[in-house]
């Protein structure tokens, strides 16, 4: 018999006096343990350490510290989308005959969630307008179990009456989540303001280079949490390591790119105002914004990264302006380092009607901009031959 060692042993990790800078990536599976004491004492959480990815790994909980510390938060949990993190934190708290009670522009997948998949698990759910807290107050049910919420909307930027809602939710013991994407906790810190669920789509611009799909939730009580920690792990939502490597090196420059792409945003929102066949301009912190002054209570100068417009005219016009910023990234997406532009009638609101969609103020004419970090002068000029481009039309 040889002596040989197998080739299919693991080689231990070299040792090493120094460290590495960057986080190592640990893609394994699965985690050996020296005895079955020792794995009793991991899952009875004696002793830290992993056992299986699905119930957890390295990378995701480093990531998950860092949108911690951004959001003054403990224990949040990463999954593997943004969509994952919604609906674990609905599905890990809700049961039969609980009503959820969500604001009337949600993002498209959560519109979708609310209102066709969660009845069918006898789930009642049911919208109302968040910028109106009386309107939040007249749909609550004696049922009502929970509350879901954008601070900014996507994509029409209506600003919700956050504190006026949180006060109503505490009051009637209601639990209040956020989904906290648009604003992020450089703009807005949901905790502070009564919530006790905070959601992003970390793919965003948390991440921010579109190479990474990944999902946050964190609540303030430890119960709700493994409710939806055992939800996540019993259905397979578990976080790719690599895209948590990923998002984890995008995030050291979070501050810095959201800082410059809001400050673009704010540029970009001006300069559209002021060309010929623009009908109106979204941005929250406009005086010309429907909900100005909550913005500016809620936000102070923090208007964000994104901006909506609508131009005159329908479809055609909306071909012809995508097809007139052939530079810009036309793509269903936002929070890259790039600015992108969206459409959603044909994207994320793809699903309702015509009637649904101009309900919600989105027509044919309608984009929404996750304007990035290039030079301002290069965003006004490409957006002003794209407007004209579609006028021509």
């Amino acid at each position: 018999m040889s002596d040989t060692p197998s080739l299919i042993r693991r080689t231990p990790w070299p040792e090493s006096v120094s460290r590495a800078v960057v986080t190592p990536l640990q893609p394994s599976v699965v985690y050996a343990s020296p005895d079955p004491d020792t794995l009793d004492s991991q899952y009875l959480g004696q002793n830290p350490g992993y056992t299986y990815a699905r119930e957890g790994h390295p990378n995701a909980d480093v990531l998950a510290r860092k949108i911690d510390l951004l959001e003054g938060a403990q224990g949040g949990l990463i999954l593997g989308s943004g969509m994952a993190a919604v609906t674990a934190a609905l599905m890990g708290i809700l049961s039969s005959g609980d009503h959820v009670l969500g604001g009337d522009q949600l993002y498209g997948r959560s519109l979708r969630l609310m209102s066709q998949d969660l009845n069918r698990f006898g789930i009642a759910t049911s919208l109302a307008d968040p910028t109106d807290a009386a309107a939040f107050a007249a749909a609550i049910r004696p049922e009502t179990k929970l509350i879901l919420l954008e601070v900014v909307s996507n994509p029409t930027l209506r600003v919700a009456d956050i504190d006026g809602i949180a006060a109503i939710a505490r009051d009637r013991g209601i639990l209040l989540a956020i989904d906290n994407t648009f604003t992020t906790p450089r703009g807005f810190k949901p905790f502070e303001h009564g919530a006790d669920i905070v959601i992003h789509s970390v793919t965003k611009i948390l991440s921010g280079h579109s190479d990474a799909t990944l999902g946050y939730v964190a609540t303030k009580d430890p119960a709700l949490r493994k409710a939806i920690y055992d939800f996540a792990v019993t259905t397979g939502m578990t976080p790719s390591p690599f895209d948590c490597w990923l998002a984890e090196r995008g995030i050291y420059s979070f501050e810095l790119r959201y800082d410059r792409s809001e400050a673009n945003a704010r540029a970009l929102a001006d300069h559209l105002a002021t060309l010929p066949g623009v009908k109106r301009v979204l941005y929250p912190t406009r005086s010309d914004h429907p909900d100005h002054n909550r913005a500016v209570s809620l936000l102070g100068e923090r208007g964000g990264h994104m901006v909506s417009f609508e131009i005159e005219g329908g479809r055609a016009q909306a071909n012809a302006l995508t097809r007139g910023a052939p530079d810009l990234a036309f793509a269903p997406t936002l929070g890259d380092i790039g600015t992108t532009l969206s459409h959603p009638a044909s994207s994320s609101h793809r699903a309702l009607t015509p009637e649904g969609r101009a309900k919600q103020g989105i027509s044919e004419g309608f984009f929404r901009v996750s304007v990035g970090i290039e030079d301002i002068d290069l965003l006004k000029s490409e957006f002003t031959r794209a407007v004209a481009a579609s006028q021509a039309v």
